[in-house]
């Protein structure tokens, strides 16, 4: 079973997106409302699997990834970037980052997921 950690500045999306990938065979073991609480859980949780938002409130998910990525855990989570906003809009920055893909939030699955894991970054 793939082990993920959610990062989101939203309660709302938190609490949905929790229950919808619970529900389809993801087990949510955290969610982290800042870079600071996620680095923290990544370290102490261990996830197969990091979502990030792009837009973390006052906080960039991208400088969270990167900066994840440079602290190099042991294992290494695969990072995908989420976001409201479509992926042409950030597609020299997602591409520029470590992120494994991107998921816009409405496409957000089990499946999904785990295709973009395998090397499949196609949401759909």
């Amino acid at each position: 079973m793939v082990r993920c950690l959610i990062v989101d500045d939203s309660p709302y999306f938190l609490d949905a997106a929790g229950g919808l990938l619970a529900g389809e065979g993801i087990s949510v073991v955290g969610v982290a409302k800042t870079s600071t609480d996620a680095i923290e859980q990544v370290r102490r949780l261990h996830p197969d699997v990091l979502l990030i938002d792009i837009d973390l409130g006052g906080e960039s998910g991208l400088a969270l990834a990167a900066r994840l990525r440079s602290e190099a855990f042991v294992p290494e989570p695969k990072i995908i970037l989420i976001s409201t906003h479509e992926e042409q809009d950030f597609a020299d920055l997602i591409a520029a980052s470590p992120a494994v893909g991107f998921l816009p939030k409405t496409a957000l699955s089990g499946d999904a997921i785990r295709r973009i894991v395998r090397g499949d970054s196609s949401p759909m």
